[in-house]
């Protein structure tokens, strides 16, 4: 987050995007397929809406992040399968190292402080 001033609504679509990526990692999946695998993974604490979900991958796409392709299910329904682009990787990298980041930052924040810093 190099902008410190990025509104609330950047920086959720910034974490929606992350969490999309993060999971369309493991392969290539359809957007309901995300949706489960982000609620699964996350222990049902977080439930993307589809009104959220396909407007960041549409978004992604547009940056060229994710690539889309129609495919036909097992159920023989024409499905958008998503997959991580190379450039994708590449953003993918450096969001987990700004996610990192700020992880230390934040579990700092937990820890009393020292006798030398207060």
């Amino acid at each position: 987050m190099n902008d410190p001033t990025l509104s609330r609504i950047e920086l959720l679509q910034g974490t929606l995007d992350f969490i999309i990526l993060q999971t369309l990692r493991w392969g290539p999946r359809h957007g309901y397929g995300i949706a489960q695998m982000i609620r699964a993974s996350s222990g049902g604490a977080l439930q993307v809406e589809t009104g959220s979900l396909y407007p960041a991958l549409h978004r992604l796409a547009k940056k060229k992040w994710v690539s889309a392709e129609w495919e036909i299910a097992e159920s023989g329904q024409r499905v958008r399968v998503y997959t991580l682009t190379a450039a994708g990787r590449k953003q993918l990298a450096t969001e987990s190292s700004k996610w990192e980041r700020l992880s230390r930052v934040i579990a700092g924040l937990m820890r009393p402080p020292k006798e030398s810093d207060a």
